[in-house]
């Protein structure tokens, strides 16, 4: 037969300091205590200056986001059937190595990685033609 116990545990309380340190505290998700990774609003402003130029050119007319436990991606469609034509990636585990910002194609190529999101976002860039009359 189940018998309550006689007194109440004490509570046990965790300390911010005891979750961030532990990858497997509880409560967090991935090690971390917010466990999203997302752009800002200046990294989103540069994505969306040069997703406007490519929208207002007819070339690109779809993109979606997807936020995660590892990274961030920023997804740019031709049609919205269509697999990605590139993705532009934040992946703070590699901010010491490769750098956090990268542009992927369609195919897999990391055509560009870097630190600074601007430089990055020059590949995706055309550069201007020259057209004769």
């Amino acid at each position: 037969m189940w018998e309550a116990p006689l007194s109440d545990p004490e509570p046990i309380e965790f300390s911010p300091r005891w979750r961030v340190g532990n990858p497997m505290a509880a409560g967090t998700v991935c090690g971390r205590i917010d466990p999203v990774i997302h752009f800002s609003r200046r990294e989103l402003e540069e994505i969306l200056r040069v997703y406007g130029r490519r929208v207002a050119a007819g070339e690109w007319r779809d993109y979606a986001l997807d936020f995660g436990c590892e990274k961030a991606v920023f997804s740019v469609f031709r049609r919205a059937r269509e697999v990605p034509l590139y993705r532009i990636e934040k992946c703070p585990s590699l901010a010491r190595r490769q750098g956090v910002y990268s542009v992927v194609a369609a195919t897999g190529l990391i055509m560009k990685r870097g630190h600074d999101l601007v430089r990055v976002l020059s590949v995706l860039d055309k550069a201007v033609r020259l057209v004769a009359v």
